[in-house]
């Protein structure tokens, strides 16, 4: 693994490694650093964010490196340079891998195919979003340990979302359930998963996860009228009194309260959309140290032999 584009392209035994390298960081752990020997990365958000952006920055100051600031509206982007160019400035100036958001499907992808330094998708398009399917497992991972047929519901926008997309891939290679819930018009056919009625689906799922309905990506974005959509596919009171007990509510955010979710269950007892923000410095560190540090894994900390006791999905 060169690179982290995309979460279907990834091995159960990849994930776990992740997962278990996510545990020791979430545990304070922390890699050696070489004293007086400065590292750089940067980030090439071309699309606004604040979770993503702001965790990726924390995670990569505490593994030492050094964040080569990029500002989309200050830089030569808005001379027309293209994403490429901007890659290889970066990397001519000292940076030792590129992390990317993109309003393009596939351009993450391509990216990666042009470059010899790792690139990291923090988001393409409509396409994936690894390492948020990462924390997003991580945060399933430290509930339920073993995610071998686990029932996962994902509601909501379904066509337009790189998180349902990448989260999909994932929890299927790790031997999990996936059931997908939409409006018909934001059904993807394209993902080959069951499509279920969320109250009929509510009852027997141990993880309900909910989407952010992605309007600037609708071809023709409407106005949601908050309680229509709430009453119909979002998550309120009354369904949320219908889960198992010990099943959980997770959010990738932006949360739209009111809208994907009733504003009483964001913060409530079977909440863990801020838990999902606390584990994503930790997962987006178990990425970043996987791909730069490859002393460690040639030393014998690779994921074959380091957890082979792994039982495989």
């Amino acid at each position: 693994m060169n690179n982290f584009v995309s979460m279907k392209a990834i091995t159960a035994d990849e994930i776990m490694y992740l997962l278990k390298q996510t545990d020791r960081f979430a545990e304070g752990e922390l890699p050696k650093q070489e004293k007086d020997k400065k590292r750089f990365i940067t980030n090439l958000f071309y699309e606004p964010s604040t979770r993503t952006k702001l965790s990726f920055e924390v995670a990569e100051r505490k593994l030492g490196f050094e964040v080569i600031d990029f500002q989309v509206d200050y830089s030569s982007v808005r001379k027309g340079e293209s994403v490429y160019d901007t890659a290889k400035t970066v990397i001519s100036i000292g940076a030792e891998a590129i992390v990317i958001r993109h309003s393009l499907d596939n351009a993450v992808q391509k990216l990666a195919e042009q470059l010899d330094v790792p690139v990291i998708n923090a988001g393409d398009g409509a396409g994936e979003h690894p390492t948020q399917s990462l924390l997003d497992i991580y945060t399933m991972y430290k509930e339920f340990g073993d995610l071998k047929g686990l029932n996962v519901l994902i509601v909501g926008d379904i066509i337009h979302s790189r998180v349902a997309r990448s989260n999909a891939y994932a929890l299927r290679t790790l031997g999990a359930n996936v059931y997908l819930s939409s409006k018909p018009e934001w059904q993807d056919d394209r993902l080959d998963f069951p499509y279920v009625e969320l109250d009929e689906a509510i009852e027997m799922c141990d993880v309900v996860m909910l989407l952010r309905i992605q309007s600037e990506r609708h071809d023709q974005p409407k106005v949601v009228e908050a309680n229509e959509y709430l009453n119909k596919y979002g998550l309120t009171i009354e369904r949320e009194k219908r889960m198992k007990q010990n099943a959980i509510i997770m959010h990738p955010a932006p949360v739209n309260r009111d809208i994907e979710i009733d504003d009483q269950l964001v913060e409530c007892k079977r909440s863990r959309i801020f838990k999902q923000m606390e584990y994503g410095v930790y997962a987006r560190m178990a990425v970043l140290d996987y791909l730069l540090n490859k002393e460690g894994q040639e030393n014998g900390d690779n994921y074959q032999t380091m957890y082979a006791h792994v039982n495989s999905y």
